[in-house]
């Protein structure tokens, strides 16, 4: 699909389509308004009428109206115009994608850029628009042998600003909102991909084709025999049990100044996850394949990266292995050594997340990072802690946590700080190891993991996203979410803004 902004009146668009807003009850938003008055109050007689109320929700698709250049226009719901807050509008939003899909207009011009939302400026709205209208269109059927035939999309979008001065940031809302939605993407595929075609040299794969159609990225991939030969007793004795060889992924951009510190994203990629030895019950079991939507966030937020341009150094590491049960499979009671030289007592064998972040984290103080952030599908209690939601966020360095919630905010891909404090880390005492991998209770699991990996990230800033919750749905919608990948891309794009600030201070 292709996004553009434009400015100019509603009633002067030769469009197939035209999209107006209405508040409720029934009463028109500005363009709407404005459109009304040039063909005679033809919407307001269909609304005193009551055709449509205005509701979240409803729409009301309208043929050969009076006066208009237009072939169809697509009244959309906005509820009450007080209430339109980040959240609505992107109800709204989506509302809109799903009811335009199934016109059958070749393209449209869509005015609902005009709401005013508390708290939220023209450029957020039109990047919100245009993520929306890409999440519309995303079908995991690939692997059908029969697919629903779809009915004809929209190939070209029209955003309306005011005027000619907001066309640049306009554009440039435009290819970061096509940027994160073609990283979500990405990211969506890989996590809803079956575990028999997503295994640890599956991804590693992903991660060269990525590097073969972007030029910036670089990728290298660590064998078992290196990881043996490096020490990384930790992450090695959760891929044991599988037949799938274990994979380090590291790929790299580096488009800022030579002399830059990178930003680290590690993503936990346990392509899947039965438990290992300390095996999960059946039921639900099918959803584990979504253990590596850590790793596929890395990857569609590097994606993101290098399809901005961003000015920045990023380096992606992946840890990828399959937890199976097996004669070579490691036991509870196991103890090994971690690449950092701590020792860790396995007292079950499924918090295997946590032992393949800390040799990933240690392996990170090569490339002495300015910041390294570490995302993973860890600990079914972040889910009982938060819901479905938000992340779950943890942190060594305030600065950095503030900076991921200002990102969160931005990107409305929410997150939660839970606290890192000391009194919970001698839950992870072990009478014959440095550290147990669990602690002995069920006591604060998602704080617990996060105490657990804190140890292995002491020399670098470093934050923890649980996406537990929030890596994919559920029931009858189940699928990957995509995320975090607007809350980490937006991350780095305030970290590039926030560069630039400071090269424009040292010019002057």
């Amino acid at each position: 699909m292709e996004f553009t902004v434009k400015s100019g009146n509603p009633e002067k668009q030769r469009t197939a389509c035209l999209v107006l807003g209405v508040y409720e009850s029934r009463r028109l938003t500005p363009a709407a308004e404005q459109f009304d008055t040039a063909c005679g109050g033809y919407l307001g007689t269909l609304l005193r009428r009551g055709d449509l109320e205005g509701k979240v929700g409803q729409s009301l698709l309208l043929f050969n109206v009076p006066e208009a250049l237009c072939e169809r226009v697509l009244l959309v719901g906005c509820g009450r115009e007080r209430e339109v807050d980040s959240r609505r509008f992107r109800q709204i939003m989506h509302h809109a994608a799903s009811a335009l899909n199934e016109t059958g207009a070749a393209d449209a011009v869509i005015y609902l850029t005009d709401l005013a939302v508390k708290g939220r400026e023209l450029n957020w709205k039109i990047r919100q628009l245009v993520e929306a209208f890409e999440e519309s269109r995303y079908r995991s059927d690939a692997l059908k042998s029969k697919k629903d035939a779809p009915r004809r999309l929209p190939r070209r979008i029209i955003l309306s600003v005011p005027g000619r001065r907001e066309l640049p940031d306009g554009e440039q809302a435009v290819r970061e909102g096509v940027a994160i939605a073609a990283g979500v993407k990405l990211t969506k595929d890989l996590g809803n991909l079956p575990p028999n075609l997503c295994t640890p040299a599956d991804l590693a794969e992903q991660a060269q084709a990525l590097a073969q159609e972007f030029p910036a990225l670089q990728v290298e991939v660590l064998e078992e025999a290196e990881m043996e030969r490096l020490g990384m007793g930790a992450l090695l004795a959760v891929t044991r049990g599988s037949a799938q060889p274990a994979k380090l992924i590291r790929l790299a951009y580096r488009q800022g100044p030579a002399a830059a510190k990178p930003y680290v994203l590690v993503g936990k990629g346990v392509t899947f996850d039965t438990g290992g030895i300390s095996l999960k019950p059946g039921e639900g079991m099918d959803e584990m394949k979504y253990d590596m939507c850590g790793a596929a966030s890395v990857l569609g937020t590097l994606r993101a990266c290098a399809e901005l341009k961003l000015p920045l150094n990023v380096v992606g590491l992946i840890p990828a292995v399959e937890n199976m049960p097996g004669g070579r499979a490691s036991r509870p009671g196991d103890i090994v050594t971690s690449l950092s030289g701590q020792t860790i007592e396995i007292l079950n064998t499924d918090a295997e997340g946590r032992l393949i972040l800390c040799d990933a984290l240690t392996y990170a103080e090569r490339d002495e990072p300015a910041a390294v952030i570490d995302i993973a599908t860890l600990t079914g209690a972040c889910i009982i802690a938060l819901g479905r939601h938000p992340h779950g966020l943890f942190s060594n360095h305030p600065p950095l946590a503030h900076a991921l919630q200002a990102a969160a905010h931005t990107a409305h891909d929410l997150v939660w700080e839970l606290p890192l404090w000391d009194d919970y880390q001698e839950g992870l005492d072990s009478n014959f190891a440095d550290m147990a991998n669990v602690a002995g209770n069920r006591d604060g699991g998602a704080i617990m993991a996060a105490c657990f990996l804190s140890r292995f990230a002491k020399k670098f800033h470093w934050a923890h996203l649980d996406i537990a919750g929030t890596a994919w749905k559920t029931g009858k919608a189940k699928g990957a979410t995509g995320r975090p990948v607007p809350l980490l891309t937006q991350y780095l794009l305030d970290r590039a803004a926030e560069a630039e600030r400071e090269d424009g201070r040292a010019a002057r």
